[in-house]
């Protein structure tokens, strides 16, 4: 009476892999892409230096290093990462708790009855 047709088009299984590898591929492009203008951006910054000219007929022109700017000014407070480490070892604590009792409710239900 009733006849099965298959579905057409592909399995939904392929297309996720499909959809899966076109994502890690553009996860790779934009990572070596990051760091080919991370690259290209340090090279200058590497060889920079200025010429200084001596007076005529002194010395031939001699490098000078560009001079070197503080980029971290400040840090975090000291409250700040007691406070961070408080609360992960809260977190952990409440965690093994947890799994310990589920653990234990998974011991007394797969023991058998004696």
């Amino acid at each position: 009476m009733y006849t099965h047709t298959p579905p057409r088009g592909p399995h939904p299984r392929t297309a996720a892999r499909h959809a899966t590898a076109r994502l890690r591929q553009l996860a790779a492009a934009l990572t070596v892409l990051t760091c080919a203008v991370l690259a290209a951006a340090a090279v200058p910054a590497a060889s920079a230096h200025t010429l200084v000219r001596d007076p005529p007929g002194g010395a031939p022109l001699v490098p000078v290093p560009a001079p070197a700017a503080t980029v971290v000014t400040g840090g975090m407070a000291g409250w700040q990462i007691t406070l961070i480490a408080l609360g992960a070892a809260l977190i952990a604590a409440v965690a093994a708790v947890f799994l310990d009792r589920a653990l234990a409710t998974r011991r007394a239900a797969s023991a058998p009855a004696a």
